[in-house]
């Protein structure tokens, strides 16, 4: 019997999907549940693609997702590298060439970050790209679903080209020391490209921020190089109104991956009014509607 094109990438679609129970990837267990694994619908909403897409690529319809779709399904199926690359390879797309940015996220990360609950958290790749962000940081700051990727980036948010709006909070956000907070990002930034010195995507956004923004500029030609920790912030949440959190951030290893996690004071007003935004949920917006990656 002639193998269907693709059908290896689905087999071990839904062989990924089956051995991943939804507590791994912090989903309710209900008691009626049948499916051992991930339902194609929780794939779905975990990866940001439609539940259709999922049924074509397990059944050999679709052959040839994008590479964005493949990263995202790596991140959701909690892959470790060599089976993210062996993706990649199914997909007839090379793996991320080593020495490069990575947005993957091991599965002993994802599995830290599904037992963190409602702590506001998300993780960002060496060069500010946002790649995962759990409910309450959507439900704190906005979802940033109706982004495309490429612009899901913290440093373009800092130093937009332009006069575009804020794309990663959807609220207005202040800061103590906004100066200090953008001469760590810079310096950040700066640290990666020494790190990653021939990664292209990090190098494309240093040169349309240095072009496109005095002040990235300014701070890239100072050369400093360090790591962005820790700052304060406040955001104007439409709902349960301004919330002051501490914002720390936590580097993973080789591949540089950036938690940023938001908590409040403990005990505080601010810590009720998380839990509260964390409770209702992301308020509805405007924009498209998002999905949860």
């Amino acid at each position: 019997m002639r193998t269907t094109p693709g059908a290896g990438l689905g087999a071990m679609i839904r062989v990924w999907r089956d051995r991943l129970p939804p507590s791994a990837a912090a989903l309710p267990v209900g008691r009626a549940r049948r499916a051992v694994g991930l339902r194609r619908e929780e794939l779905a909403e975990l990866a940001g693609v439609s539940v259709d897409y999922i049924v074509r690529l397990e059944q050999g319809r679709a052959t040839t997702p994008s590479a964005s779709v493949v990263a995202s399904l790596a991140r959701a199926l909690q892959l470790s590298t060599a089976e993210r690359d062996h993706l990649y390879r199914l997909a007839r797309l090379a793996p991320p060439a080593d020495g490069a940015v990575s947005d993957h996220i091991p599965p002993g990360v994802q599995r830290v970050l599904a037992r963190l609950g409602d702590v506001v958290v998300a993780v960002f790749a060496a060069d500010w790209r946002l790649v995962w962000w759990n409910r309450s940081w959507a439900a704190l700051l906005g979802d940033p679903s109706s982004s495309s990727p490429q612009l899901r980036n913290f440093a373009r948010d800092r130093f937009p080209i332009g006069a575009g709006p804020a794309r990663l909070a959807l609220w207005p956000v202040t800061e103590r020391d906004r100066d200090a907070i953008d001469a760590a990002v810079v310096s950040d930034l700066r640290r990666a490209t020494g790190r990653f010195p021939h990664d292209l995507r990090l190098a494309e956004l240093i040169r349309v921020l240095s072009t496109g923004n005095q002040r990235f500029a300014e701070l890239w030609a100072t050369g400093t190089v360090a790591a962005h920790r820790e700052n304060h912030k406040t955001i104007e949440h439409p709902s349960v109104g301004p919330v002051t959190v501490d914002c720390d951030v936590l580097t993973d290893g080789d591949s540089e991956l950036k938690i940023v996690i938001m908590s409040a004071v403990p005990d505080s007003a601010d810590e009720t009014k998380l839990r509260l935004a964390a409770t209702a949920g992301p308020p509805v917006t405007t924009d498209s509607s998002p999905t949860r990656r």
